[in-house]
């Protein structure tokens, strides 16, 4: 899955660098997209296959809050990065005569650097506290990488804080992207319904329904992990709790070139 996530999202990203014809702000999120799919799979999969292949599994503390920081940080762009992709969608489809003068490049670099500050606001505090907490000598990490539940819980102190934090934080980051995606693909079916056209309905449907699918496998096993991980092992098995956050930080990457990249005429031309 990795090597697929790899070959698969460097492709998109070298077809639109490289293609002048290929630069509208519907490219341009596929194009951070990718890049942030690749980041994404890279800081979590190599130090797993390490610890299965070689038996690595020793990782320094500053590397292990470096990991946490980046992979939670990863995954809060990518929430909205969806988002954005979604409001593509509906002007897109809803309003299309106006499509280039909304989506300006001005608009579309806007979107990413609030997208980005907003990981950073939200992780910032998070890896802070943590960093924090008293961690004596050495320590297991019952996790395939450093997660912000896994690590807070070697703390000889109370991590509520941080995981209370980091609970809430994430429910209304993702509650909120999820809210207003779910918004416009309402709108978009309201319009879609609305064509006289079928092959226009059905290819409106196909690019709608591939959002959601994409969004359902992204954001289902990432809120179960970490409620999960909130709820502890004696609710949930531990290997249930680290195969759900393997899930969501591996499968996005690996099928969003398939859905949003080789399904588009103009990437696969």
């Amino acid at each position: 899955m990795y090597t697929i996530a790899l070959l698969g999202n460097t492709l998109i990203v070298t077809v639109i660098w490289m293609d002048s014809t290929l630069q509208e702000p519907m490219y341009c999120s596929l194009y951070i997209l990718a890049a942030v799919d690749i980041v994404m799979a890279s800081l979590v999969v190599p130090k797993m296959v390490s610890i299965f292949s070689l038996g690595d599994s020793f990782i320094s503390v500053n590397a292990c809050f470096t990991q946490m920081y980046f992979v939670h940080a990863a995954t809060a762009v990518e929430t909205g990065l969806l988002l954005a992709m979604a409001f593509d969608c509906y002007v897109a489809i809803c309003k299309p005569l106006h499509y280039k003068s909304i989506l300006t490049p001005q608009v579309i670099l806007g979107m990413s650097v609030i997208i980005t500050i907003r990981a950073i606001i939200f992780m910032t505090p998070l890896s802070w506290m943590v960093s924090h907490l008293p961690f004596c000598g050495s320590n297991v990490v019952l996790h395939s990488y450093c997660g912000h539940m896994a690590v807070a819980k070697l703390a000889y102190a109370d991590p509520m804080p941080s995981s209370l934090y980091s609970l809430i934080g994430s429910s209304i980051t993702v509650g909120s992207d999820v809210a207003f995606i779910a918004a416009s693909c309402n709108l978009i079916l309201q319009a879609v319904f609305g064509l006289s056209s079928k092959n226009a309905q059905l290819k409106a449907l196909s690019t709608c329904g591939s959002h959601v699918g994409v969004m359902a496998l992204y954001y289902l096993p990432g809120m179960a992990s970490i409620y999960v991980a909130w709820l502890g092992k004696d609710i949930v098995p531990s290997h249930i709790q680290v195969l759900l956050a393997d899930l969501y930080m591996i499968i996005p990457p690996t099928l969003n070139p398939i859905i949003y990249g080789l399904r588009t005429k103009q990437i696969r031309e």
